[in-house]
């Protein structure tokens, strides 16, 4: 849904690279093709005009190989509608998948626990899960803010609840309103956000992440004992030589990045002197 207009303006930078790369062929075709008899050949002007179309042309190639290799697009709280209108697109707002990473079984089971919830002790849960968000930006502070945006008053939010979870930046964030303060404390809301989910989060375990973070809150909410956060194995963090696969994915997408450079200055430059050598 939010992600669609994303995915448009990436079809339309890699139609401008077609289209770029298109018009450097042509150019290139033109000027090794033997002059008409009777004209003159102007290698000097075809050479600028091959220039300028390489240089477009490296720029629009580079843009679409970042198109392929960068992150998910940055998510802002100006891109997520109201709940009104995600209702109306989805008819429910317990679960907000926007990553596409939560099985069906998860958002299912979710939504029926919230909607018993919400029956029972009239709180609101609502889990949104996102790409990513700005680097820049908390992960607290984005949900305050979309909490802020949903719910604008306090008592819109008293019998709230926002748990957010960014599935490639593996942040997690919740947001409760008054009264379910009263239910849930700060210390066991922040532990669920930062412990429950976070840490099957960083594994990439999003539908475990999800739903243990309910199951917990679900339990202090019914007034049952608080499970507390998961217990960890301790893992030895010693140092070693070896690059981790993300430090390795980032290497060779620089790496591309920097050959493509030497190609689209090395490029022109072959095919200037070619072009002057010949007969």
């Amino acid at each position: 849904m939010i992600t669609n207009l994303l995915h448009r303006l990436s079809r339309l930078r890699l139609l401008l690279l077609t289209l770029r790369l298109d018009f450097y062929t042509s150019e290139v075709q033109r000027i090794v093709s033997p002059p008409k008899a009777g004209k003159q050949s102007h290698t000097s002007l075809d050479w600028k005009t091959l220039y300028k179309s390489a240089c477009f042309g490296a720029i629009a190639l580079l843009l679409s190989f970042n198109l392929f290799t960068a992150p998910a697009w940055a998510l802002q709280v100006s891109d997520i509608p109201d709940l009104a209108e995600i209702k109306t697109l989805t008819n429910q707002t317990w679960v907000i998948d926007d990553s596409e990473v939560l099985s069906p079984l998860t958002k299912s089971t979710i939504a029926g626990k919230a909607e018993k919830i919400a029956e029972q002790k009239s709180v609101e849960i609502h889990v949104v899960a996102i790409q990513r968000i700005d680097l820049g930006q908390p992960a607290s502070e984005f949900a305050a803010e979309l909490f802020d945006k949903w719910f604008p008053t306090d008592s819109n939010k008293a019998n709230q609840v926002l748990l957010l979870l960014a599935t490639e930046d593996h942040r997690t964030a919740i947001q409760t309103g008054a009264k379910v303060k009263e239910l849930v404390p700060e210390s066991i809301a922040t532990s669920i956000a930062d412990e429950t989910m976070l840490y099957p989060a960083r594994k990439a375990n999003y539908n475990q992440a999800v739903n243990e973070g309910v199951a917990r809150l679900e339990a202090v909410l019914n007034g049952n004992p608080d499970p507390g956060a998961p217990l960890l194995a301790v893992e030895e963090s010693e140092t070693s030589n070896y690059a981790t696969k993300e430090e390795t994915e980032a290497s060779s997408s620089n790496l591309v990045v920097i050959l493509l450079l030497i190609l689209s200055t090395l490029l022109p430059m072959a095919t200037y002197y070619w072009l002057q050598g010949k007969p």
